[in-house]
């Protein structure tokens, strides 16, 4: 009767320790540690079983101090507490402590082992994994499993294969990895073999192999594959899908993007990278608005279409859109995208929210962020700030020197940039062939011919660099600028490179400056030749003539672009006012909301301008018409239109900040001088070579542009 007794006392605390084991283990998986505490505490008898949960619930909840000191206090321990007390150390990346522990068992098991090994690979320790493998004295198909992942996540291919061939068994999960792992290497043939001969496929298994093939550019034999899987899940789709859009195979995504049941986030974003960097901005957007949910990469993927080809404002207006939605924190590469189109549209208000949440997640301390800050700053005509950003640095890489000579120069100032081209030596960067454009850049823009040609013959001497097609380009453009027009061809003539688009571009711009139709037609032949369907040769050949009033000229030249289909690229100018940027193109402002009061100011000014003694300068008008219709012609260019919006709308004291996407005219540019003196405001223009800063009737150029 006592030794049945005794059997039941025995059988009830064991239920009763699996019980209380259980209950303290289902508090500790819920975050309530303090509870599975209390529980425990509370037993009037400890089993093992209840000393082991509670010391695994510690270390699980982040308390490995506490879990170590409670095994301490443990009456009796089992192969089970060590192991717990190993992997608890592992869990928390404790690997030192880990193997302390390790070395002081008293006994060890399979599981003993493979834990150790297992915390080594995670933590990248796969040397020492590897050690302690191999003093196994037993092994199973876990242990090998765990140290073949880890030569896989090495990239130790051909280590991870020859382990595979001495695999004892190969599961599923052991044969995918090692297909996946192949497949990063570029050998799919082999993996294709692993596939073939493998009993047991799962669906990861096929995914595998079809995203292996993706990844390889055979998108053609992965949808072979694809079509003949037993099933098929919502990665499967995604995966071969993403093989399309890797290969750049837009169409073939765009057909299998249709038939998919599910259409997860990870594959939209697929297509909107795809579409966008195809150029096809309208579908991409279409896909983001069918889109319930979105994630970080869906407003990156689009914001970047955008901005990549040109569409700044509504890069603008999307970014706008997902603050205000809210939910989706801006990553780091939108921001970039942003401070790109800020930079494009001279978007300051906009430029300096992104800045500021650079700030806030500290990735203002980059090199490459100053690098895109520095460029913002500079297109928005705040100098100051962008010098600001590269003297914050003290150790600055070669675009933040690049950027700062060539902020400079785009405002011209020589002397700036000849300054802290002169500094770059002594902080240890040397200039590249970027540096010297941009410093020839600021010399042809001061016009600083001497100290100019002086750094471009010293080139190969100085800087043991060879003129580039660029360096001729620069070069030239300084000449021309400097009315040396004769000797601008001259170096044309000696160039060791063959002249390109840009070089007789350059030459044809100083020809217009200085009214040399001789060798303008001589330029303009070779521009026909290079670029037969740039309109910009027709267009400065034409305003040369039309200067010369030889409108037979004229118009055989625009006949000419009719028949070859050459279109001229529409002028436009805009403002951002109120952080939303208004276009302008010439005489076009009737869809405008306020087009009664930008007249009404125009109106205003052209008055006041009148007054001043301003008389407009037809010869900038291409067409043969009477008097008051040219000067009607110029008063509406784009660039005027904006700034009487400016100063309808900006309070006084603040900057006008006009751009425009092409070259300002001469008129514009000594009617926005006066406008600047008769209304005392500031006004800053940029055009598609330089800045303008216009200020009580003078301009930062000099009449030198």
């Amino acid at each position: 009767m006592k030794k049945v007794q005794l059997i039941l006392h025995r059988a009830y605390n064991t239920a009763s320790g699996v019980s209380f084991s259980f209950e303290i283990s289902r508090l500790s998986r819920i975050g309530q540690i303090n509870e599975a505490r209390k529980y425990f505490d509370s037993l009037r008898f400890k089993a093992i079983g209840s000393w082991n949960s509670i010391v695994s619930g510690y270390f699980a909840n982040g308390f490995p101090r506490e879990a170590r000191q409670l095994f301490d206090e443990m009456p009796e321990r089992n192969i089970v507490s060590w192991n717990g007390l190993v992997s608890g150390y592992i869990k928390n990346g404790m690997i030192e402590e880990a193997r302390n522990a390790f070395e002081m068992m008293p006994e060890r098991n399979v599981v003993s082992w493979t834990a150790m090994v297992k915390g080594y690979v995670q933590e990248g320790m796969v040397c020492e994994a590897e050690l302690l493998f191999w003093r196994m004295p037993v092994k199973n198909e876990v242990s090998w499993t765990v140290m073949f992942g880890g030569l896989i996540d090495e990239g130790r291919i051909d280590d991870a294969r020859k382990l595979y061939d001495m695999m004892p068994v190969k599961d599923t999960v052991a044969s995918t990895n090692m297909i996946g792992g192949l497949c990063k290497e570029g050998r799919v043939d082999e993996a294709r073999e692993i596939f073939d001969e493998m009993r047991d496929r799962n669906v990861i298994t096929w995914t595998t192999m079809i995203t292996g093939y993706g990844q390889n550019h055979q998108v053609d034999v992965a949808r072979k594959l694809f079509e003949v899987m037993p099933e098929k899940t919502e990665v499967s789709w995604t995966s071969m899908l993403l093989g399309y859009t890797l290969s750049g195979r837009m169409e073939d995504a765009e057909e299998l993007f249709e038939e998919m049941p599910v259409k997860p986030v990870i594959a939209c974003n697929a297509m909107i990278v795809g579409l966008g960097e195809k150029g096809d901005v309208e579908k991409a957007r279409w896909v983001f608005d069918q889109m319930k949910d979105r994630d970080t990469a869906t407003w990156r993927g689009m914001i970047k279409a955008y901005e990549r080809k040109g569409f700044e404002l509504e890069a603008l207006d999307l970014f706008t859109q997902m603050q205000r939605e809210g939910g989706v924190r801006p990553s780091f590469p939108s921001l970039i995208s942003v401070l790109s189109a800020c930079a494009s549209l001279a978007s300051l208000q906009y430029g300096k929210q992104v800045h500021a949440h650079l700030v806030r997640c500290q990735f203002d301390v980059d090199v490459y962020v100053a690098s895109v800050l520095m460029t913002m700053y500079v297109k928005c005509g705040e100098l100051v700030k962008a010098k600001l950003v590269f003297d914050r640095f003290p150790s600055k890489d070669i675009i933040m020197w690049n950027s700062i000579i060539s902020g400079y120069a785009s405002h011209g100032l020589g002397e700036e940039a000849l300054k802290v081209f002169s500094e770059m030596p002594s902080s240890g960067t040397m200039p590249n062939k970027v540096t010297l454009i941009a410093i020839l850049t600021a010399c042809s823009y001061a016009g600083k011919v001497e100290v100019g040609l002086e750094i471009f013959e010293s080139m190969e001497s100085k800087f043991r660099m060879t003129p580039t097609v660029e360096h001729y380009s620069c070069t030239v453009d300084m000449l021309g600028r400097a009315g040396q027009v004769d000797k601008a061809m001259e170096l044309i003539d000696s160039m060791t490179v063959k002249p390109d688009a840009t070089v007789w571009g350059a030459l044809l711009g100083a020809c217009k400056t200085h009214s040399r139709l001789d060798l303008a037609e001589v330029a303009a032949k070779k521009l026909f030749e290079i670029e037969p369907e740039n309109a910009g040769p027709y267009v400065l050949l034409s305003s040369i003539n039309a200067s010369q009033s030889k409108w037979g000229d004229v118009a055989e030249l625009r006949k000419n672009m009719r028949t070859k289909n050459v279109s001229k690229f529409p002028g436009c100018s805009w403002i951002e006012v109120e952080k939303k940027v208004h276009m302008f193109t010439r005489g076009g402002i009737r869809n405008h909301p306020e087009q009664t009061m930008i007249l009404m100011m125009l109106e205003k000014t052209d008055g006041l301008l009148r007054e001043a003694g301003y008389s407009p300068d037809s010869s900038h008008v291409l067409h043969d018409v009477d008097e008051e219709e040219k000067v009607d012609s110029l008063s509406r260019h784009s660039e005027r239109l904006a700034v009487a919006y400016g100063l309808l709308k900006l309070p006084e004291g603040v900057p006008i900040r006009v751009m425009k996407n092409l070259r300002v005219c001469g008129d514009c540019h000594a009617a926005i001088k006066l406008i600047s003196k008769v209304t005392e405001r500031e006004i800053i223009l940029r055009d598609a070579n330089r800045f303008h800063h216009f200020n009580n009737g003078e301009c930062s150029c000099k009449d030198y542009w």
